[in-house]
């Protein structure tokens, strides 16, 4: 299982260059049955990471560009009327799909953000009084520029909250960067880009992860750590309930693509920054706290 695993991120390595650390990363969110969250500037590969999950995991995919006047029919779908039939006609929108890149997130209104809170927790619509189900495995992978830039909408908590991951692709190193510029757009590759595995197979390792085992002392760890954030005088508000099911969920799947089915403090330790760092604000300033700070402050809870 191992071997399959690394040729999955190979492959999407030869399109996403040098950054197979955050490709582990999308894939232990994705096995968790998590939604994941890339925030950067623009050209760093984001939609190229998207793209490439889905047709090395031959899942369907489709991609929505949020802007400021999208609404959110254009993303759940509409019924429209058909005289043939006399009737009105649902037209189903883009998120009845397998992976929906939501790309740009934060440059559409609140109210469109927030017509994929339903789909993200439940993985089903409710469009006219009527509830639809969504494919399995449904997996959303949103984009968000920097709120620095023009034209930008924070997201608010409880949306940033349905999402078990935040992770950030940066630029690529001298040598990443050398191979880019040398064989120029990848977009050639990516038309060529075969599945490794089949979207059954996602499903059956995702249900795979539940059965990875964590151990009463490391239960009894995450727990110290959500009370360290709630009794802290560093955080504005400490980690939820859901949180804390986000970090246990993430380090099973980190054991289980690292070929273990049981998992250890270090996959807590490692998965940890990239679960609750959009999670949590400083008491002081109200704003994220940088990654090497959070680290340093989650380290003061003793590992079992």
């Amino acid at each position: 299982m191992q071997n399959q695993f690394q040729e999955i991120v190979d492959q999407i390595s030869a399109v996403v260059l040098g950054k197979e650390d955050q490709i582990r990363l999308a894939l232990t969110c994705l096995f968790a049955k998590g939604h994941l969250l890339i925030e950067d500037i623009p050209g760093i590969g984001k939609t190229t990471l998207a793209k490439a999950l889905s047709r090395c995991l031959g899942l369907n995919f489709r991609r929505v560009q949020f802007t400021s006047d999208l609404l959110p029919g254009d993303v759940l779908g509409t019924s429209i009327f058909d005289r043939k039939q006399s009737a009105f006609v649902f037209h189903p929108g883009p998120i009845f799909t397998q992976v929906l890149l939501a790309d740009e997130i934060n440059r559409a209104t609140p109210k469109t953000q927030s017509a994929l809170l339903e789909a993200m927790e439940e993985q089903q619509v409710t469009i006219e009084g009527e509830t639809r189900g969504l494919d399995n495995p449904f997996f959303v992978i949103a984009t968000q520029n920097p709120l620095e830039q023009y034209g930008t909408f924070p997201l608010p908590e409880s949306q940033l909250d349905r999402f078990l991951m935040r992770i950030e692709l940066g630029y690529p190193d001298r040598i990443a960067e050398n191979k880019l510029l040398k064989n120029g757009q990848v977009k050639d590759i990516l038309a060529d880009m075969k599945a490794c595995i089949l979207s059954e197979h996602v499903v059956a390792f995702q249900d795979q992860i539940n059965e990875v085992h964590l151990s009463d002392p490391l239960l009894n760890y995450i727990q110290d750590i959500l009370d360290f954030t709630r009794t802290s005088d560093h955080f504005h508000v400490g980690l939820s309930p859901r949180a804390g099911m986000a970090i246990t969920q993430a380090s099973r799947s980190w054991a289980f693509i690292n070929d273990r089915d049981y998992a250890l403090p270090e996959d807590v330790q490692l998965i940890m920054p990239w679960v609750v760092g959009h999670r949590l604000r400083s008491k002081e300033s109200l704003e994220e706290l940088p990654k090497h700070q959070l680290i340093s402050i989650l380290h003061q809870v003793p590992i079992p």
